[in-house]
């Protein structure tokens, strides 16, 4: 039974406290792209020199950048990932594929990945470890861990930024809007484990019963999630997965398997997975597309497109 006030513990929650905000996506993106000083990373954000500098802060204390002087007078410092930070690389990559299929703006910046070792253009895919087979969110399941308890579901207080920060010069749109807000990512979460309705919902992640129904529908709006009438006396409604949702699972997998490295308990991970193809727990990989063989950060470059706006034409 679930004790009053508490939800069960989630290496995802934990990991959303720390990267599941727009801005810290949009510094994180910029970074891998290779800005490393403050006014090359505001360039490549367009975020405001207060909210810039308040992020890097934040990740400097979380651990996923530290500050290396490049100047002494005056003093200028260069912003340069950790292990920590390096190791959301693979989350990046699942939100690059899941942008490429289903972001759709053209206005935005294009990028071509290099798999060194094959020399071939890639796909970033999510694979299972042990078979090496693609992953299907419908090919996975759970069960309670080890590490598994009750937290209070203490909630940072953000602004909710839902426009694209970045404009033109970000990889990201749809992706980190999703990820970017936390709640609609937990809303996710929750629907991913079978959780589908309202209250449910209400109770598995302790939101507001008016943010959660404001984000369900913003959910619906985006066509990740569709609604389905499973009574009609009274009028009952669940939430279901679109296909664009379901593909947006190897982002929150990766997100888990981020969160269970660096937030999970002594005892071990709250959520077990197991895949049901091979029958081997689940350990989520990021492979090539055209090999097959697990991307490391330093075996992958990559090519970026910067869009050019073409001028509107205009009827005379």
């Amino acid at each position: 039974m679930q004790p009053q006030n508490l939800i069960r513990t989630c290496s995802i929650w934990r990991a959303l406290e720390i990267v599941g905000d727009t801005p810290t996506l949009l510094i994180l993106e910029a970074s891998w792209l290779g800005a490393r000083r403050f006014e090359e990373l505001r360039t490549r954000t367009g975020l405001l020199k207060a909210l810039l500098s308040d992020r890097l802060k934040r990740l400097v204390v979380a651990g996923l950048f530290e500050k290396r002087p490049y100047c002494e007078a005056p003093p200028r410092f260069a912003y340069v990932l950790t292990e920590k930070g390096r190791d959301v690389y693979w989350t990046s990559l699942m939100m690059l594929a899941w942008e490429l299929k289903w972001g759709g703006d053209t206005s935005k910046i294009a990028v071509e990945l290099t798999h060194k070792p094959c020399g071939k253009r890639f796909v970033p895919e999510p694979a299972c470890g042990a078979c090496r087979a693609t992953i299907d969110a419908t090919q996975v399941d759970w069960a309670e861990g080890p590490g598994v308890g009750w937290m209070a579901p203490l909630y940072s207080r953000r602004r909710q930024q839902r426009e694209s920060s970045g404009g033109a010069t970000s990889l990201f749109d749809q992706a980190a809007q999703l990820m970017g807000d936390r709640w609609s990512s937990l809303i996710m979460r929750s629907i991913f484990t079978g959780v589908t309705r309202f209250d449910e919902i209400r109770a598995d992640t302790a939101i507001a019963t008016n943010i959660l129904a404001e984000r369900l529908q913003w959910l619906q709006s985006v066509g990740v999630i569709r609604q389905r009438i499973y009574a009609t006396a009274p009028p009952r409604q669940e939430y279901r997965l679109t296909r664009k949702g379901v593909e947006y699972y190897p982002v929150l997998l990766m997100l888990l398997r981020w969160g269970d490295k660096y937030y999970v308990s002594p005892e071990g991970p709250p959520l077990v997975l197991s895949h049901k193809v091979c029958g081997a727990r689940l350990d989520a990989q990021v492979v090539c597309s055209e090999c097959r063989q697990t991307v490391e950060p330093q075996d992958v470059s990559f090519t970026i497109h910067e869009r050019v706006p073409v001028p509107e034409l205009i009827a005379v």
